[in-house]
């Protein structure tokens, strides 16, 4: 049976110190104010709503090494990554079809651009303190092509993204002209496209799976990628190419522990195991020698931070290269899935990718090896979460005070334990609100107290 380890205290970190204060809520993004005459509930700062300040020692660590900073830096990325993801998640809103892409730049994060079509919006975004980029191509644009080249790739051009730096759909193509065929064959305009030749050839990481390692009944291993619990069943997450539903497994120690109950592979990478009651879900992920907590879910920019756990290869770290990819194996395509610069090796599989104390998703393939680098991609969390109805197991946030006895209760559409995606709306205390970042939603993120989280409307 696992043992249940003492929640991680959770700490609140001062703004003052933050280079990136601005990019709390400009004056071109701030929410109207309730207009009832209701207390004003405690609003949190985009980095304490994701625990910035409450990085585990083996993340920091991990960040030290393959980042080169310090514990200090660290902490300051961290924090400076949460208020830019929010920052860039209002202007997303606010811009709409306009809005060309954001990432963050800097060793702690503390430049973030977001890049528009429209010369009218670079104010509104440097009144953030954002810097703006007037580009060619809006996003929208530039993943509907990259939606027609998906339908009609083949291995021979394998990995296809949209670079909101460069404002341009890259296609990697594994065999010369395989590329320029692919754009010919689907009348994507060529000026919208980027070919550039890869020697790389992505896989699944099928071999030696671990972060806790777990056996299939059929042979092989993989990785625990996210504690869960559906109802009052117990689980977790991992990538669906290591088993199809009905498939056994046993744990870490061979004992027995439950089976595979969902699983897509190709098309995306997911899959969720029901563990048996010998097995409890924990709010960790295995580090280099502790555990890491997880308060939630919610994905960061491109730029950020990420670290990966693994069986094979223990902790790494990198930074987040481009969401929304699209991957070719052998297989067949996945689709969705986010790029990294974090190694990866046989063996890491349905392990876990965490950005602070944030769960970014499960281990899906790569290229190259911890030696000599390499490119990895991971199936986002969020959507495997929502496909199965699971909730995602988390050390808990404070809930604050809540309605007195015999006060009205908020009421409204908002409920915690949904997964709500950009753009969502829902009501909470007579208010409409609208999703500004992918996440789980749970008691302590009500909408009038996670503005990184909810636009008033």
């Amino acid at each position: 049976m696992l043992r249940r380890h003492a929640r991680a205290a959770c700490t609140a970190l001062a703004a003052a110190g933050m280079a990136l204060a601005g990019l709390q809520a400009g004056p071109a993004t701030a929410a109207p104010q309730a207009r009832d005459t209701a207390p004003t509930p405690a609003v949190s700062t985009a980095a304490q709503t994701l625990g910035a300040a409450s990085a585990r020692p083996e993340l920091l660590r991990a960040m030290g090494r393959d980042l080169g900073l310090t514990r200090e830096q660290a902490l300051r990325r961290l924090a400076h990554e949460a208020e830019a993801g929010a920052t860039a998640a209002r202007l997303r809103q606010d811009l709409g079809g306009t809005f060309a892409g954001a990432w963050v730049d800097g060793a702690e994060a503390d430049t973030l651009t977001v890049a528009t079509t429209r010369a009218a919006d670079t104010a509104a975004i440097r009144a953030t303190g954002a810097r703006a980029r007037l580009v060619t191509h809006g996003l929208t644009t530039l993943e509907r092509a990259k939606e027609a080249l998906d339908r009609a790739a083949t291995a021979e051009a394998p990995v296809r993204y949209v670079d909101v730096r460069a404002n341009v759909l890259v296609v990697e193509e594994a065999k010369a002209g395989a590329g320029a065929r692919l754009v010919r064959a689907t009348g994507v305009p060529r000026d919208l496209v980027r070919v550039v030749r890869t020697a790389e050839a992505p896989r699944p990481l099928y071999d030696i799976r671990g972060g806790d390692a777990y056996y299939m009944g059929g042979g092989g291993r993989c990785s625990v990628g996210f504690a869960v619990t559906r109802g009052t069943t117990q689980g977790f997450a991992t990538a669906g190419h290591c088993g199809r539903a009905g498939t056994t497994t046993s744990g870490f120690n061979q004992v027995a522990q439950g089976s595979f109950q969902g699983s897509v592979f190709p098309g995306n990478d997911m899959a969720w195991v029901a563990a048996n009651s010998s097995w409890t879900s924990t709010p960790y992920v295995k580090g280099s020698g502790g555990n890491v907590q997880v308060t939630g879910s919610v994905l960061q920019p491109v730029g950020s931070s990420v670290c990966r756990s693994g069986s094979t290869t223990g902790w790494h770290c990198g930074t987040v290269q481009q969401h929304n990819t699209s991957v070719t194996y052998a297989e067949g395509t996945i689709t969705g899935v986010t790029r990294t610069t974090v190694c990866a090796e046989p063996g890491d599989s349905g392990g876990s990718y965490i950005s602070g104390s944030q769960a970014q998703g499960v281990t899906s393939g790569g290229s190259g090896t911890c030696s000599s680098g390499g490119t990895t991609f991971f199936q986002p969390l969020n959507p495997l979460l929502q496909t199965y109805g699971l909730t995602l197991r988390t050390t808990g946030s404070d809930p604050g005070p809540g309605p007195g006895p015999g006060e009205p209760q908020p009421g409204g559409t908002w409920a915690a334990g949904k997964v709500y995606a950009a753009g969502d709306t829902v009501t909470y205390g007579g208010g409409s609100y609208r999703c500004l970042q992918g996440h789980q939603a749970q008691s302590g993120w009500e909408p009038p107290n996670v503005p990184a989280l909810w636009q008033r409307l």
